[in-house]
């Protein structure tokens, strides 16, 4: 059930400045699946979450996008956003940003899962297969209506668009799963045969020798990357397009370096106080690797690539520094 709000959550931003939520609650000790959330720890992320949220809305007003609703949006716009009626969640996943171990999580909140307790031992095939959870388009207008209430926990966990770039590339292009097979023979192929004059046998029939700088012109070439010249696929479409933020209106607004903390948080407004995110995510390399992929490239191309991301740049508060040094002008 979810958890009832019954206290005022006071943060102080500024000496002489104190935001009040509209939305709070007592944070209380909890020791989920024997990993202790303290009180304390709560109240630190809840803080910084607050600052998220103010600071993107800010950018939806500045950027004209404040006046959206919910009727605006198509289906495959709602496509990403998973809804748990029971404990009044939902959560808009992003490709490359933990969305396998949370909708693992989900499937034991909403029980969808009696095989044990241990997230980790869900199979990914089956936490990704189609009709798995209940999508936000699935519900009638009034329900609508209800998840962007006060009611509901929405949540959504972002990361830096070009670090979710890398991760992609190297996940689906670079690497030798099935998955990374799997895009290679399509993706990989199809980059080689278009964008590499003189390309041989070899890296036609397989694609899996694919550069990220041909990657990146790849994306540059809307009409190899873009299905009917408008959509990414979903691995390294623009966060704001699978998750519309000015619509929906996140209350949690996780980012991946605080991922833990932000998944616990989520976990506690949800009322979910049996279950945690799972402590044996690996960190990324991604981030490290950064300079090393991106310093080859053109300085023009990095500045489309900006282009084509800035809106999650804008609204998640995400800058140039990490890849270039400097941020452009």
């Amino acid at each position: 059930m979810h958890r009832l709000v019954s206290l005022w959550f006071c943060i102080s931003l500024a000496a002489t400045t104190v935001f009040t939520l509209t939305r709070c609650m007592p944070f209380e000790d909890g020791n989920n699946n024997n990993v202790k959330i303290t009180r304390r720890s709560l109240e630190l992320t809840q803080t910084i979450n607050i600052q998220r949220q103010e600071y993107m809305q800010r950018q939806c007003e500045l950027l004209g996008e404040h006046t959206q609703t919910q009727e605006d949006l198509t289906e495959l716009q709602m496509d990403h956003m998973i809804v748990d009626k029971q404990h009044k969640l939902l959560y808009c996943y992003v490709p490359k940003v933990a969305c396998t171990n949370w909708k693992r999580v989900l499937m034991l909140l909403t029980g969808k899962w009696h095989n044990g307790t241990d997230p980790l031992q869900i199979p990914g095939s089956l936490a990704h297969s189609v009709g798995m959870f209940t999508k936000f388009y699935d519900l009638s207008d009034q329900e609508k209506q209800q998840v962007l209430s006060e009611d509901y926990t929405r949540f959504i966990l972002v990361r830096h668009p070009f670090e979710r770039l890398l991760s992609a590339y190297r996940n689906k292009l670079e690497g030798d799963s099935p998955s990374a097979r799997y895009f290679q023979s399509r993706v990989g192929r199809q980059i080689v045969r278009e964008l590499r004059p003189g390309a041989n046998n070899k890296s036609l029939e397989h694609g899996d020798d694919v550069t990220f700088g041909e990657f990146v012109d790849y994306l540059l070439t809307p009409e190899l990357s873009r299905s009917n010249q408008s959509a990414y696929n979903e691995h390294w479409e623009v966060i704001a397009k699978l998750c519309n933020p000015c619509v929906m209106k996140y209350n949690v607004v996780g980012k991946y370096d605080t991922l833990l903390d932000d998944s616990a948080l989520a976990l506690y407004l949800a009322g979910a106080t049996n279950l945690t995110f799972p402590t044996g995510h690996k960190p990324s390399s991604t981030r490290a690797n950064l300079r090393k992929y991106f310093d080859p490239l053109p300085i023009g191309a990095i500045r489309k690539l900006y282009e084509i991301y800035e809106e999650d740049f804008r609204f998640f508060d995400y800058g140039m520094d990490d890849v270039l040094g400097f941020e452009f002008g």
